[in-house]
């Protein structure tokens, strides 16, 4: 019996479940609703098409009505808006948004992908014509046309989450100087805050002022400018916003329709995507997934879960048995010069989960340091006791970044343990790696801690009266330091063990965390107590430095936005 499935959204999931569909069902009748002019584009290239980065807005268009009944025989409806759906007669009503006309469309199956909304809360003056959210092609239009037409010199951006940056970045490529305000600590906050903390330090370098742990209280317009008040009792003035406040699932149908919501305020769904009704499945921004590490219900509106979820369904609706095994947050960012992996849990995660962990930090090089070009990359592994299954890892760097988070999302997905990590066998050559790679460094790092062959602290363990080590050379202790530490080079190590208390623990600390550890075994081996300090002054100075580098380099980006600053 021919089956007439309908889909409610385009863009990634739509359009991915359509022609899956098709490609299993010749005969089923497939009918696509999309509110919009465009059922499938790159939403995520939409920064850089304003940015410039992407001159031809077609390019944009990764998929065409015409086109798509070309190739795939699906009726695609463009500007029409589903109104209501009516699940005891299994139909929908549609409005037809220009025309005008209302009518109703009968289903056996109904697939809801409609995706989610840039959050717009009820802000004094937010519906000014110079504040902006980005969600689809008509919304980077009209950022564009402002920027072109009224030739703004600076710019706010409030919210510092993927979009938020991104935005920060293109609208900086475009010239203008941008602000940032976010109302957490930090920006990224998926990133733990000491992982953040080096992309404050970019962020800075880059021109970009920041206003953390702060919020928006309300806009005005005044003399061609728009004035941003915070909540702090300062004021910026700019030329334009920008909201990248997050986004939230937009589930009205499905709530008016009486599908069950999840308490993350996404649609509930079960393994194979259903819906609490089981002829109606959803997917993408909009649905509730379970976190693959936490086994928690969670909201994680990223382009690759969305893009298999509506393979999955496509393949249940017709008659295969595939479950969806939940999303584990891999996700990567461009922000300038620097790459940001990430994937699986965060710290922050599992301290909430009250799941326990160890972690662990490495700063290799992306490649064979005697090659040119090396450059040095941040990972930050976090992994369970005693087991040592990966359950998170975090990746700031340039250039080889990418590649080495999603090695480390296979282990997760893979259920592998940092053990594991040390015997991965990846493709080495100069350009490209080193004989002991990135990651293999990390299980190498995060295993001797949990064999006990060195013990481990981090920095935020450090008590003011402990006993402190530095293992660098006298130079390289003189840029820099962790004040109250006392100097001994590695390599004068053995010679001054008379030097060393052995009533107390030493914590042992050098540049990354090698040298240190060399230390640590000399002095374990020779009876003293010692503990190496995770990640080194490195990870040290990404723990302290955010508000110091505050100090020094903010006041005069700031001043460009506010005055009596």
């Amino acid at each position: 019996m021919t089956q007439k499935i309908l889909i409610v959204g385009g863009v990634a999931g739509g359009a991915s479940a359509a022609a899956r569909l098709r490609r299993l069902d010749e005969e089923a009748e497939i009918i696509l609703f999309e509110r919009g002019k465009y059922i499938s584009f790159a939403n995520c290239g939409l920064p850089y098409y304003i940015g410039n980065v992407i001159k031809n807005r077609d390019d944009l268009l990764v998929q065409t009505p015409e086109r798509f009944k070309a190739r795939f025989n699906i009726d695609v409806r463009i500007n029409s808006e589903v109104m209501g759906i009516d699940r005891k007669r299994k139909e929908l009503n549609v409005k037809d948004l220009s025309s005008g006309t209302v009518y109703t469309e009968k289903y056996d199956k109904l697939i809801l992908s409609p995706g989610a909304e840039p959050a717009r809360p009820p802000i004094p003056g937010i519906k000014s014509p110079r504040i902006f959210t980005l969600r689809n092609i008509p919304d980077a239009d009209a950022i564009n046309k402002f920027i072109e037409e009224q030739k703004p010199k600076c710019a706010v951006v409030v919210g510092g989450g993927y979009i938020g940056l991104e935005m920060a970045e293109n609208l900086r490529t475009r010239g203008l100087l941008v602000a940032i305000v976010e109302m957490l600590d930090q920006v990224m906050p998926t990133l733990d805050k000491e992982m953040a903390n080096l992309l404050h330090e970019h962020l800075r370098d880059q021109s970009i002022a920041l206003w953390l742990g702060d919020a928006v209280a309300g806009f005005r317009e005044s003399d061609s400018k728009l004035f941003v008040a915070l909540k702090s009792g300062m004021e910026l003035r700019c030329d334009m916003a920008v909201l990248a406040i997050g986004v939230k699932p937009e589930v009205k149908l499905a709530k008016e329709s009486g599908l069950d919501i999840g308490n993350t305020g996404g649609i509930k769904v079960n393994e194979s995507l259903q819906t609490s009704d089981p002829d109606i499945f959803a997917i993408g921004d909009a649905i509730e997934v379970q976190n693959f590490v936490l086994k928690t219900p969670s909201l994680i509106p990223l382009a690759g879960p969305v893009n298999k979820q509506g393979r999955i369904v496509a393949d249940n609706i017709c008659g295969r048995d595939v479950k969806c095994k939940g999303t584990q947050g891999t996700a990567i960012l461009k922000v300038f010069e620097l790459t940001i992996g990430i994937t699986g849990a965060s710290e922050k995660d599992l301290k909430k989960a009250n799941i326990d962990y160890e972690k662990s930090y490495v700063h290799p090089a992306n490649h064979a340091g005697y090659y040119p070009g090396a450059q040095q990359m941040h990972i930050k592994t976090l992994f369970s006791k005693p087991e040592g299954k990966v359950l998170g890892v975090q990746i700031v760097g340039r250039d080889g970044a990418d590649k080495r988070i999603d090695v480390f999302a296979t282990a997760i997905r893979a259920g592998m343990s940092v053990f594991d990590l040390q015997e991965l066998e990846l493709a080495y050559a100069p350009p490209y790696g080193s004989g002991k790679d990135p990651v293999n460094m990390a299980g190498f790092v995060a295993a001797n801690t949990l064999d006990g062959t060195v013990e481990t602290i981090h920095w935020d363990e450090l008590e003011d009266d402990d006993f402190v080590i530095d293992v660098r050379t006298p130079r390289e202790f003189a840029r820099g330091n962790v004040p109250g530490s006392v100097n001994i080079y590695v390599n004068d190590l053995r010679n001054k063990l008379n030097e060393l208390p052995k009533d107390k623990t030493i914590n042992a600390y050098c540049t990354v965390g090698v040298r240190s550890y060399i230390a640590c075994r000399i002095l374990q081996q020779n009876g003293f107590n010692v503990r190496n300090l995770s990640g080194g002054y490195v990870t040290y100075r990404a723990y302290t430095a955010d508000e110091l580098l505050e100090a020094e380099t903010a006041r005069q980006l700031k001043e460009e936005f506010c005055t009596g600053f």
